[in-house]
């Protein structure tokens, strides 16, 4: 991509979306599109229409999605397979008909069986069920990298679709009931550090094992395949480790200075047992991983502090 290209990122205020943006800027790309929800709704065909045909955009990065923890894809499917199959259509057609050269897809690692092989290849997809929690979600998300590759059989559509692992960063959702399980823990430890509490109690058993990567690290690997990659096969991007939920919560707790009791609640559902991608063909096109785990925490960490927790922020050192 020339430095003055023509880029829309489709959901530029979202955890993704904000990183591809900061991660284009510090590579010098200085004609970035970008619009609000208020601006264009992306769920309209008749607004995505229009925009592509004023802003003729040549390159899209699609990280506009619904998106949110175990609660809230149990309560509320029908607007995560509602919401995300629509912006998908849209955008993907619209990209289509109005000549962009490349489009890059972001899907989830949800996307794979729920008893998938572990570390889970790209070809594991489509070969068992799905973890009932996030169906709805995974079925939109397939939908998407699956319009993806029809579009390059028969239109010879530029697109591509990377399958991130969990993410977590600056600009994440730390709300509890809607937001995803690393952001979820910083928050529930610094208040439980905050009001002196004795004990966190948290959701399952603490067995799952999941693997994280920092946001900034997505985006890298985003701007990278959309320079060095171009096929029908999808992507995964992670870092190749895992931990348990356990493990997760210690590492948390220590970070911010939470020294009270852990304890699980084996009542509540855990998802899937384990999630971990084989990322062997990312790492064979010569990307990797910058951000360690516990640099990322913290770092989100400050960032919880210092914009989504204000009133405390400034008289944190």
């Amino acid at each position: 991509m020339k430095p003055e290209a023509r880029i829309y990122v489709a959901g530029h205020r979202g955890l993704v979306g904000s990183a591809i943006c900061r991660r284009l800027e510090q590579a010098g790309f200085r004609n970035l599109i970008r619009r609000t929800r208020q601006e264009l709704d992306l769920l309209s065909q008749a607004q995505v229409e229009r925009f592509f045909a004023e802003e003729r955009p040549e390159y899209v990065f699609l990280a506009a999605a619904r998106v949110g923890g175990i609660q809230a894809n149990r309560t509320r499917p029908a607007e995560f397979i509602y919401e995300n199959l629509a912006i998908e259509v849209n955008v993907i057609e619209a990209a289509r008909r109005w000549g962009v050269r490349k489009l890059l897809f972001l899907g989830s690692s949800c996307i794979y069986p729920r008893l998938a092989p572990q570390p889970i290849p790209e070809s594991a997809l489509l070969t068992g069920p799905l973890e009932p929690t996030n169906e709805a979600y995974a079925v939109a998300k397939i939908a998407g990298l699956k319009m993806c590759q029809a579009y390059r059989r028969q239109y010879g559509f530029d697109a591509i679709a990377l399958m991130p692992t969990n993410l977590y960063g600056p600009g994440d959702n730390f709300d509890l009931e809607t937001g995803h399980v690393l952001a979820a823990l910083i928050r529930r430890f610094d208040e439980a550090r905050e009001q002196g509490r004795a004990s966190v109690r948290l959701w399952g058993t603490g067995t799952p094992r999941r693997e994280f990567l920092h946001v900034d690290d997505l985006a890298e690997a985003a701007l990278f395949l959309m320079e060095n990659y171009t096929g029908e096969e999808i992507i995964n991007v992670g870092c190749g480790e895992d931990l348990t939920i356990a493990e997760l919560a210690r590492l948390v707790a220590d970070i911010v200075g939470y020294q009270g009791e852990i304890e699980f609640d084996p009542s509540m559902p855990d998802g899937v047992p384990r999630k971990l991608l084989d990322v062997s063909r990312l790492f064979a096109l010569g990307w990797r991983p910058k951000i360690s785990l516990r640099e990322g925490i913290a770092q989100t960490w400050r960032w919880w502090r210092e914009h989504a927790r204000p009133e405390v922020a400034r008289g944190f050192r």
